[in-house]
């Protein structure tokens, strides 16, 4: 089965690679998507793939990279599209 979820993480989420280490985490999982700065210093994305991987991606955005710290992961569950072919960080 498949999943589609958008996510907003807040903490501190900006300037410690969490878009970087989020882009390697999701295309070792296979996940597709997308991840950007939000200008109020948070994080959001959106992944596409196997709703074991999306978990997976998931369950890594709670914790982030070493030097961050996250203190909310907002989940919206989406329709899933299948319209993406990749993970890019979006600048």
């Amino acid at each position: 089965m498949n999943r589609r979820v958008r996510v907003i993480v807040t903490g501190i989420v900006q300037g410690v690679n969490f878009r970087h280490y989020t882009r390697m985490t999701a295309q070792g999982l296979r996940v597709n998507g997308w991840v950007r700065n939000l200008t109020n210093g948070a994080v959001e994305g959106c992944f596409e793939g196997a709703q074991e991987a999306v978990d997976a991606l998931l369950e890594w955005c709670r914790s982030g990279p070493p030097s961050g710290r996250v203190d909310f992961v907002e989940v919206v569950e989406e329709t899933f599209a299948g319209e993406f072919c990749g993970f890019i960080i979006i600048y």
